[in-house]
């Protein structure tokens, strides 16, 4: 089966682009980027499967089954050199197995794609306002995390330590890259696009991420101070580290984590969804009349 490929829309962006691809198309990856981060693209992207916007309506088992264990192979070798007993179950080490997915998780968001409102209002066109459209991508969030719980039991090949490290790290990132998705496209259906660069925009949708809740994005001065520097690491950190222990007894029985986990990951994503949309919902839009602009830009003239 040939992997997903994004869709494209017959409706540009603010400065040309269907949506803001720093990734281009996720089934082709940057050059540069290792195989990790190019399965985290493909797996946030796949996102748009899960809210009806891609022709598929569901991810097939398989194909999720196979990004799942290429992401948990990719994560083996580091996460499991040098394993003792004792250490934590993120990692060898509680400090040096998270910053070691806090590199592959900040390396990988800059190249998640994100659509803009246009993109988005197209592919929902019976989206009456924001919240319907915010209803939507926020359930294909919630569908595509539990996904990830569901499947990331068949990377797991005996309940011990070692195999548990990579099947926990590979869930954490998993859904990591799908909520930092989900969170950028809410920004955006609310009205408060971030400027700046693809780094700083990415570092600061990391940022919410990391501390749960829409922080105001609007001014440019704000991305700097969020998505840089050793506190955005910090709070990955301890982010990535107190989801990890509390996914600790979903793995063991394997069979039983595999339902355990998809329960966990859909009710922490619904409510990470609900708490941005609060705060998102709680500010004006950066421009009047935005929802209404999106649909009258005009077409692109190669589609």
């Amino acid at each position: 089966m040939r992997p997903f490929r994004q869709r494209n829309s017959t409706k540009p962006s603010i400065n040309g682009s269907s949506s803001d691809r720093t990734a281009g198309d996720a089934s082709t990856p940057a050059v540069g980027g290792d195989d990790s981060e190019d399965d985290l693209v493909r797996i946030a992207a796949e996102l748009e499967m899960w809210d009806g916007s891609a022709p598929a309506a569901v991810v097939p088992q398989g194909e999720r089954g196979r990004r799942m264990a290429s992401l948990a192979d990719s994560l083996k070798g580091t996460l499991t050199a040098g394993w003792t007993k004792g250490s934590s179950l993120v990692g060898s080490g509680t400090r040096s197995g998270a910053l070691h997915l806090v590199d592959r998780l900040v390396d990988a968001a800059p190249r998640i794609p994100v659509r803009d409102l246009a993109t988005l209002r197209a592919q929902h066109p019976d989206a009456r306002n924001a919240e319907d459209l915010a209803d939507s991508i926020a359930s294909g969030a919630v569908k595509a995390s539990a996904s990830v719980g569901a499947g990331v039991g068949a990377v797991a090949m005996l309940p011990v330590p070692p195999a548990m490290a990579v099947e926990i790290a590979t869930e954490l990132l998993a859904v990591a890259a799908v909520e930092v998705k989900m969170i950028a496209e809410l920004y955006q259906v609310y009205g408060q696009p971030p400027s700046g660069t693809a780094s700083q925009r990415a570092g600061a949708y990391l940022a919410v991420w990391s501390q749960r809740r829409g922080l105001d994005l609007s001014k440019p001065g704000s991305l700097v101070a969020l998505g840089t520097g050793a506190e955005l690491r910090r709070q990955l950190r301890k982010r990535l580290t107190r989801t990890g222990l509390r996914k600790l007894p979903s793995v063991a029985p394997l069979m039983v984590g595999a339902l355990a986990g998809a329960t966990l990951n859909r009710r922490d994503t619904a409510k990470l969804a609900l708490e941005i949309r609060k705060d998102l919902r709680g500010r004006p839009p950066v421009e009047s009349g935005y929802w209404e602009a999106a649909l009258a830009r005009p077409e692109d003239p190669k589609d």
